[in-house]
């Protein structure tokens, strides 16, 4: 092996021992664990607006975002697109196809540059048998986001367009931060999507908003909070 292949092979080895230590159902095994699950592990770059996978594909692998991010979207008939979610770092897609030979449903776009690891059906499921820690930590993350559809679906059905935008604001202060300033993930054109909505109505009830002295605009992603508790109540 030359010096400039085991130079590559140590580089995959370090990306791949740290894209399956940082994901919640691998991240609670130990070290010989982890390195059998890295040798299963195979790794992908992207660039912003490559798809990762698209509605119809076979779905026979899963997909861990190490670094960059993902958007999961679907398009009705009338080819309208819904955000159905963002993945950062450590999350992951793919996890319903490694029980059931399926295909998939939505889109899995990059939305930069972004490197991802991947674990086939066959090898994880020997895993699985192997290591049932693992079910139960999947089972735990299907269920989180089963709760997120059923609390979405429920907001487009109870709540106004104003009511969604401010949720989804107040959703993205961080606890335990004193600061009050939130930075947009999402462009305005997926923030609309992701809330069922235009680009144009996300800009004017921002502004209404704004107007309430509930929000303050400090620059076109980053929003101070000024007062949540309003904003939760509207």
């Amino acid at each position: 092996m030359t010096k400039k292949d085991q130079s590559e092979k140590r580089v995959c080895s370090v990306s791949h021992r740290g894209c399956v230590s940082m994901v919640p159902i691998f991240n609670h095994l130990d070290t010989l664990q982890m390195e059998e699950i890295m040798e299963t592990v195979q790794a992908h770059s992207f660039k912003r607006g490559e798809l990762i996978y698209r509605a119809g594909d076979t779905s026979d692998v899963l997909t861990i975002v190490n670094k960059g991010s993902l958007r999961i979207y679907r398009l009705s008939e009338s080819g309208k697109e819904q955000l159905v979610r963002v993945l950062k770092p450590g999350e992951f897609t793919g996890e319903l196809a490694l029980f059931n030979e399926t295909v998939h449903e939505n889109y899995a776009e990059a939305m930069e540059a972004t490197s991802v690891c991947q674990i086939t059906r066959a090898s994880l499921q020997k895993l699985l048998i192997k290591y049932p820690s693992i079910s139960l930590k999947i089972l735990q993350a299907l269920s989180s986001r089963l709760d997120e559809s059923e609390q979405q679906a429920a907001q487009f059905s109870t709540e106004s367009t104003e009511q969604r935008l401010a949720s989804y604001l107040a959703d993205l202060l961080v606890e335990d931060d004193q600061s009050a300033i939130v930075t947009l993930p999402l462009t305005k054109k997926d923030l609309a999507s992701y809330i069922g909505t235009t680009p144009e109505t996300v800009s004017r009830k921002l502004k209404e908003l704004e107007e309430m002295q509930l929000i303050r605009r400090i620059s076109s992603s980053k929003i101070e909070i000024l007062d949540e508790e309003k904003l939760l109540f509207l």
